[in-house]
C-alpha cells in the first residue's frame, strides 16, 4: 500500500518543483519511491497469477519510471513529475506497448492498460484485427462491468478522417479510427493507501486482463 507520507512528498512537490527543494528532500524521495516500489513487488505476482503473459520476474525497481523529466522539447521546464508510473508491460512488449499501468498522484491516481498510442506497425495489426474479430472485442468493452470500471472505450481520441484502407460505412469505423486502446479506472486516495491495495488493482486489472489480450493476439 501508498504510505500517506508518499502522497505527501508528491503534494508538497507540485508548489516546489525545483532542483533546490528537491535536493533538500531527497531523503523523503528516495523512502517515497522505495514505498512504490514496494506496491509493485506486491501486484507483480498477483498479476502474473491472473496474466501469464506478464512475467512473475520483473524487476520492480525497472517498473517505477524516472520522477525526472525530459523538459528539452517541453515548454513545462519543471524538472520533475509531480506523480510515480508503475510500467508493468506483458512478454514480448517494450514499456509502454500491450501493458498495465499505474500512476499514483494525489488526488488522480488510476490503473489503467491495454496500448495507448501504438506506432504505426502496431496501429495497422490491431486495425486488421478489429476488421477481422470486432465481435470479440466488442465483447469485451460492452460488457457491463468493463463499462461501469471503464467507462464507453469509444470515446477515446480518434481520427478525424478514415484510416487508410477501410469505408467510411464500416459498422466498427468508431472502433477502426481510435489512436489507443485503453481501460482507464480512477483510484481514490484512500484506495491506493489501503492494505489491500495491491488486491484491488489486481482486481480492476483482471477487468483489463481480456483486453490485453485481444491486443496480443492482434500483433502476434
Amino acid at each position: 500500500m501508498i504510505q500517506s507520507q508518499t502522497l505527501d512528498f508528491l503534494k508538497e512537490l507540485v508548489d516546489n518543483n525545483n532542483r533546490e527543494w528537491f535536493q533538500a528532500n531527497k531523503e523523503r524521495y528516495d523512502k517515497a519511491r522505495e514505498n512504490v516500489i514496494e506496491l509493485a513487488a506486491a501486484i507483480i505476482p498477483k498479476l502474473h497469477h491472473i496474466d501469464p503473459f506478464l512475467s512473475a520476474e520483473l524487476d520492480p525497481k525497472k517498473c517505477v519510471m524516472r520522477i525526472y523529466r525530459d523538459i528539452r522539447f517541453s515548454k513545462n521546464k519543471t524538472p520533475y513529475k509531480n506523480n510515480f508510473g508503475i510500467s508493468l508491460p506483458t512478454l514480448g512488449s517494450k514499456l509502454g506497448g500491450v501493458e498495465y499501468y499505474l500512476q499514483i498522484q494525489p488526488g488522480k491516481s488510476f490503473i489503467a492498460g491495454g496500448y495507448w498510442m501504438p506506432e504505426a506497425e502496431h496501429l495497422k495489426a490491431i486495425r486488421q484485427e478489429i476488421d477481422y474479430n470486432a465481435d470479440d472485442l466488442k465483447k469485451i468493452i460492452d460488457d457491463k462491468e468493463f463499462v461501469t470500471l471503464f467507462g464507453e472505450f469509444r470515446k477515446q481520441d480518434q481520427l478525424k478522417t478514415t484510416p487508410k484502407g477501410y469505408d467510411v460505412d464500416n459498422e466498427n469505423i468508431d472502433l477502426l479510427k481510435l489512436k489507443s486502446f485503453i481501460a482507464w479506472h480512477p483510484l481514490k486516495d484512500k484506495e491506493v493507501c489501503s492494505p489491500k491495495a495491491a488486491d484491488e488493482i489486481a482486481k480492476v486489472c483482471s477487468r483489463i486482463y481480456p483486453l490485453n489480450v485481444f491486443l496480443k493476439n492482434a500483433l502476434a
